[in-house]
C-alpha cells in the first residue's frame, strides 16, 4: 500500500494550496481549494492576498459582486463559503440540502419556545414567503430593511445561561435569512461597509446569478463530485478528515469513496485515500513562508492536522476547533499572528526556525501590514497565542 510521508504531503500541499506556486485570480484559488472560508469575511480577503501576487481588494470584490463568478453560500457543516458560481448546485445538493428539513424544525421550535407563536411551522411559511416577496420588491435589501416590510421579523428570541441569566438575545429576522439562505433562496450580496463588514445585503438567489444556478443533481453524484475535487487538493485524506469538512455522515463519505473510485493509502496515523490517479510523488520539496489568516481553508483543511500542526493546536486554534492566524515555513505552522491596535503586524514562532527563514517571516509581515493600508482586522476565532501577542508587542521571538 502506497505511503505518504508526512514531508510528501508538505510538499503536496505547498503547490496545490498555491503556497509555493501562486495562482494567476481569485476564482483560480476557489477553484483549486474547493472554497474560501467566509464565517469572517476578512478571511476570504486575506487568504486570496496570501496566493494571488499583485491582488487588489477590488478584484475580489468584482468577482463577488460585479462578474458574480464567485458566490458566498451556506455549505459544509451550516459553515459560510465562497464558491464558484459553477459550483453552488454541486455544493448544495450534496451538503446544503440535507440541512434544510433540521433547520426548520430548530426554527419553528425556536418560534414556539420564545412564545412567537403556537405554530412554528405556519409561521415561517408565512413570514418566509413574505420575506421572499418583500425582496423581490426591492431588489436587494438589509436585514434593517426587511424588518420594516415584515414586521414579525422584528420579533426576539432570547437565549439563556444554565444559571437563568440572559446569554444573548437574536432577532428572528438573522434566523430566517440564514433558513431562507440554506434553503437557496436568497443570497448574501455586496455588504453595506467596508470589506471586513458582515453586515450583508441580500438578493432572491435567482436574481441575483439566474434560476438555472441550483439545477436538480442527484446527491450522491454530488457528494462524488465534491469529494473528487476535494480530494485533489486535499488528499491525502483519512475518513475522519473527509467527514469532519464536509459534515456528511460516515456512511455517506464511504459511498462517496466508492463512487470516486479513490484508493486507500496510508499516512502517519493510519490509512487514508487518494484520487486513484494522484498516486505520484511531488518533485522537490517547495519552500515558501506565509501569514495565513484565521480560518483560512488550508488551515482548517483536515481534521488530523498533527503532520502540519504540530502540537500547536491548543495555543492558536479556539476551544471549539477554528483557527487563528497563522505562520507557516515549507509546509508546516511555526508561529502565529496578530495586528497592533496601529495596524502593526506582529508575529510569534511556536517553533524554531533559521534566521534566514526568520527574515522571510518579517518581509513578509511588512508585505502585509502595507496591503492592509491601517485598515485592523479583528478576527472571530482566534487561539490564545493571538490575544496575547497582540498586546505584548513582541515582534518574531
Amino acid at each position: 500500500m502506497r505511503f505518504f510521508s508526512a514531508a510528501e504531503r508538505r510538499a503536496r500541499l505547498a503547490r496545490r494550496h498555491f503556497l509555493s506556486t501562486p495562482a494567476g485570480s481569485v476564482e483560480a484559488v476557489a477553484r483549486g481549494l474547493v472554497a474560501y472560508h467566509s464565517t469572517d469575511p476578512a478571511t476570504v480577503h486575506l487568504s486570496a492576498n496570501a496566493r494571488v501576487p499583485g491582488l487588489r481588494r477590488s478584484d475580489l470584490e468584482h468577482a463577488l459582486y460585479a462578474e458574480k463568478s464567485l458566490v458566498r453560500i451556506v455549505g459544509m457543516r451550516r459553515t459560510l463559503w465562497v464558491v464558484p458560481r459553477a459550483d453552488v448546485a454541486m455544493i448544495h445538493h450534496s451538503s446544503t440540502r440535507p440541512l434544510i428539513a433540521p433547520e426548520r424544525k430548530r426554527t419553528a421550535r425556536m418560534v414556539e419556545e420564545g412564545g412567537i407563536a403556537d405554530d412554528g411551522a405556519a409561521w415561517i411559511r408565512r413570514s418566509s414567503a413574505r420575506t421572499v416577496a418583500a425582496l423581490r420588491a426591492r431588489g436587494e435589501a438589509t436585514a434593517a430593511e426587511l424588518t420594516k416590510d415584515v414586521p414579525e421579523l422584528g420579533e426576539k428570541l432570547t437565549f439563556f445561561k444554565r444559571d437563568g441569566s440572559i446569554l444573548t438575545t437574536m432577532g428572528m429576522v438573522t434566523r430566517m435569512l440564514f433558513l431562507l439562505s440554506t434553503e437557496g433562496k436568497v443570497v448574501r450580496a455586496r455588504p453595506k461597509g467596508t470589506w471586513v463588514s458582515g453586515l450583508y445585503r441580500w438578493a432572491p438567489m435567482d436574481l441575483w446569478l439566474d434560476s438555472t444556478v441550483l439545477e436538480p443533481i442527484d446527491p450522491a453524484i454530488a457528494r462524488a463530485g465534491l469529494l473528487e475535487r476535494w480530494l485533489s487538493a486535499f488528499g491525502p485524506a483519512t475518513e475522519i478528515d473527509i467527514a469532519w469538512w464536509t459534515g456528511w455522515t460516515r456512511g455517506s463519505v464511504r459511498a462517496a469513496l466508492r463512487d470516486t473510485g479513490a484508493v486507500e493509502v496510508e499516512v502517519d496515523t493510519g490509512p487514508a485515500w487518494v484520487r486513484a490517479d494522484d498516486l505520484d510523488p511531488p518533485e522537490g520539496r517547495p519552500r515558501f513562508v506565509r501569514l495565513l489568516p484565521s480560518l483560512d481553508p488550508t488551515t482548517m483543511g483536515w481534521k488530523e492536522r498533527g503532520w502540519y500542526l504540530g502540537d500547536h493546536e491548543r495555543i492558536l486554534f479556539d476551544r471549539n476547533g477554528n483557527a487563528g492566524p497563522t505562520v507557516w515555513v515549507d509546509g508546516r505552522v511555526v508561529g502565529g499572528w496578530a495586528q497592533r491596535r496601529s495596524g502593526e503586524v506582529v508575529w510569534q514562532l511556536t517553533e524554531p526556525v533559521p534566521r534566514v527563514r526568520a527574515a522571510e517571516i518579517e518581509r513578509e509581515a511588512d508585505a502585509l501590514h502595507e496591503w492592509l493600508e491601517g485598515t485592523v482586522v479583528s478576527p472571530r476565532f482566534k487561539g490564545p497565542l493571538h490575544d496575547t501577542l497582540r498586546t505584548s508587542g513582541r515582534r518574531g521571538e
